[in-house]
């Protein structure tokens, strides 16, 4: 990073995060206060809503990175099969470690589990779902690994995993307990290899694959 220093300013971080990922925590805060209303679905018409608010909110993510001196090309993913490959066994890792985690610490049926009913009630077009996991698999993880981890890398694993995973974390809370628990497993598995690695491509691999798996077996997705 052309203008990374060794002490990364946490105003700096703090509004890309309220540019790339502030609308949906609000809306996921909002969710938890209104005790997840059971209308929300993960919908054609909502899918594309998201992929086009993700595309615009990106390009002024990036653009604010670059006018704070930073190499775009940093922060971006390098596709490559062995990647992708990679990615594929970190799907496997991470959706393994949810299992068993998930396994350990059963949820609870008096809680609400809105991420069940929001799949269960959806019917997207497959080639919807196709498209929305490639696009927010590379949204999320350029801006929490390929940013906030990477940038945050001078004060510890720690500190620079911790705060992806609570970012992410804040944006999934309309998920319910269930989908929270899983949400940060992932994260932090996900968030450990780009650590040892920082390698972007085998995180977004990981992600888009997970999206595609909920989105298109959960909830039968139509191949139309």
């Amino acid at each position: 990073m052309a203008a990374a220093s060794d002490h990364p300013p946490f105003s700096e971080a703090a509004l890309l995060i309220a540019i790339s990922f502030g609308w949906f925590i609000f809306g996921s805060i909002l969710s938890v206060i209104y005790e997840f209303p059971s209308s929300g679905s993960f919908s054609d018409v909502a899918l594309m809503e998201t992929m086009m608010l993700e595309l615009v909110l990106g390009a002024l993510a990036l653009a604010f990175l670059r006018a704070r001196g930073y190499r775009i090309s940093d922060t971006l993913p390098s596709p490559s099969w062995r990647g992708l490959q990679e990615g594929l066994l970190l799907y496997a890792a991470a959706a393994a470690a949810c299992f068993v985690v998930g396994w350990l610490v059963p949820s609870r049926s008096d809680l609400v589990q809105p991420i069940a009913q929001m799949l269960t009630n959806a019917k997207p077009s497959l080639v919807v779902v196709l498209l929305v996991s490639m696009l927010n698999g590379l949204y999320e993880e350029t801006f929490l690994l390929g940013y906030l981890t990477r940038r945050f890398a001078t004060l510890g694993a720690s500190l620079a995993v911790g705060l992806s995973v609570l970012v992410r974390l804040l944006y999934h809370l309309y998920q319910g307990p269930s989908g929270a628990v899983s949400v940060v497993v992932f994260g932090i598995v996900l968030g450990a290899v780009y650590w040892r690695t920082r390698r972007l491509w085998p995180a977004v691999v990981a992600h888009s694959v997970a999206d595609l798996v909920g989105l298109a077996f959960w909830t039968g997705a139509q191949g139309a």
